[in-house]
């Protein structure tokens, strides 16, 4: 699904009013769904308290048409409105004006809000819509917090109030609700936290925009990562297929402390269809990996016995990534000033598509401008602090501009860029940006960039671009998660369980695609 900036949204809303779409009509649709959406929370509308807090601007008016067909299906509706009656932008006015004359009733917000808010069973939130910038101040702030007090279910119109809907900032008070209904198309601020964890379930409905208005009006490409996108996209596996023609992977990683991140990559590409897997490892560490990877072939690197990867090894790991279709260098690697020299040499050097993270990325940033002097591909998975020592900035700055910070590495560098994270975001170097809607908790356990890693080397290794390989990468990886959860539970879940569960993800979107098929 597109994604458009609050900016982009509003211009696409004048273009609709120029070619003739009224703007009562298109208020009149959003808020007739929203006021289904208030129907769908509360199960049934007749008796229900159900208070509506609006501003002076058309997500006010959005508030006023919601609250009209909600006591029309029986409910009891009271309108709260911030600021004068003569403020009211045309539309909204002219939906007060109405809501009144069929017998709505309307109170001013200040100063009773507060004293009054309780006991409803339902509250809307219509006060600031998607050009909101800055901190609430005053009866605004107010409202909010009497909102967030009143212990009732809220349902926020477009963006909830507070939250910046471009960058998903939350400067002062904002507004906690367990629902937000979008219009036309979600705004890039919904999935950015920390407004994101304010938003509740993000509902996107359709009031008559037409479609083709994006191409004209809307510059920048940002999407969601769907689930029928990532189907679609998956390799297929001939009834002919052997171990050969099912994506070879190479993965130089581990030292010494850190072989669990090594094995973690390592299997995560064999439970992600790669038909061969090859871990490039310390010699000194070697042993265990035998022991401890059934499945994984093993080449011992030289390292002088002292656990990580020595300067000799470029040339052995150079010389084996013939055979293979994909090179994933970084999973505990190492900062070790020769290993860097090795990851620095096969970033240089290496002709085949590459998968770089964790301390791969680290021995890369003093110097990354050479990365985008590579002939294959490369994608990049840093969390936030390792994006941070690429771009030159503090971990913070990057959490605080996600979608500008992964768009910058992935321009200058020519990279494809996974900024890992809660709403992980995929970046290409064309401009595009792709966002997974799904934000767990649980993927919050050591390891589990590591088997993000392995899973998207694999599905590299299986044919796919490396863009669509990093967008079903993170999208599987996300939905093992989830299944892991509900099996062994979010708290506790460790990276294996996810490495366990991703054939479990891979079938679903498979047998996704097949009955989509032949629906």
């Amino acid at each position: 699904m597109r994604v458009v900036l609050p900016r982009e949204m509003a211009a696409l809303d004048r273009r609709a009013i120029e070619e003739g779409i009224p703007s009562l009509d298109l208020m009149e649709r959003a808020g007739r769904f929203v006021a289904e959406q208030a129907r769908d929370i509360l199960g049934l509308c007749a008796g229900k308290t159900i208070y509506v807090v609006a501003a002076k601007g058309n997500n006010g008016g959005d508030g006023f048409v919601a609250a009209r067909y909600l006591a029309s299906w029986g409910a009891k509706v009271k309108v709260y409105l911030l600021g004068r009656e003569d403020e009211l932008s045309a539309a909204a006015a002219a939906n007060h004006r109405r809501f009144v004359a069929e017998g709505g009733e309307v109170a001013g917000a200040a100063p009773g809000l507060a004293g009054d808010m309780w006991g409803p069973d339902l509250v809307i939130d219509a006060i600031f819509g998607t050009g909101f910038h800055g901190a609430a101040e005053g009866e605004f702030a107010a409202a909010i917090e009497a909102i967030n007090a009143s212990g009732a279910p809220v349902l926020a119109v477009d963006v909830p109030s507070g939250v910046d809907a471009e960058t998903g900032g939350v400067a002062g008070p904002a507004v906690r609700a367990v629902r937000t209904v979008t219009f036309a198309w979600p705004k890039a601020g919904l999935y950015l936290f920390p407004g994101a964890e304010l938003t509740g379930d993000i509902v996107v409905v359709d009031i008559g925009i037409p479609a083709r208005l994006l191409q004209d009006v809307v510059e920048s490409e940002m999407f969601t990562i769907e689930a029928g996108m990532v189907a679609e996209l998956l390799p297929r596996r001939g009834l002919d297929a052997h171990k050969g023609s099912s994506g070879r992977v190479l993965v130089v990683a581990g030292s010494v402390g850190l072989t669990g991140a090594a094995a973690l990559c390592s299997r995560a590409a064999m439970r992600s269809g790669a038909g061969v897997v090859t871990l490039a490892v310390p010699a000194s560490l070697n042993p265990v990996m035998e022991v401890k990877l059934t499945e994984v072939m093993t080449i011992p690197l030289p390292d002088a016995g002292a656990g990580y990867i020595a300067a000799e090894a470029l040339d052995i790991v150079l010389d084996k990534l013939e055979d293979y279709d994909v090179l994933a260098i970084g999973p505990g690697v190492g900062t070790a000033t020769a290993t860097c020299e090795v990851v620095e040499g096969l970033l240089r050097r290496a002709r085949k598509p590459v998968v770089l993270d964790a301390d791969g990325i680290n021995c890369a940033a003093p110097r990354a401008d050479f990365l985008s002097a590579r002939e294959a591909a490369t994608v990049i998975t840093p969390h936030p602090g390792e994006l941070g020592r690429l771009l030159g900035r503090r971990a913070g700055d990057i959490q605080s501009s996600r979608m500008a910070s992964a768009a910058e590495a992935a321009g200058r560098f020519g990279c494809t860029t996974v900024l890992k994270g809660a709403n992980t975001l995929v970046a290409s170097p064309d401009g595009r940006i792709y966002v997974n809607t799904l934000a767990l908790p649980s993927l919050a356990t050591a390891g589990s960039g590591d088997v993000l890693t392995g899973c998207t080397a694999a599905l590299c290794a299986q044919g796919l671009e490396p863009l669509h390989a990093a967008l079903c990468g993170v999208f599987i990886h996300g939905k093992a998660a989830e299944l892991a959860a509900h099996m062994v539970g979010p708290l506790g879940m460790v990276a294996g369980d996810i490495i366990s569960h991703l054939p479990l993800a891979l079938s679903g979107l498979l047998r996704e695609r097949e009955e989509e098929r032949w629906t």
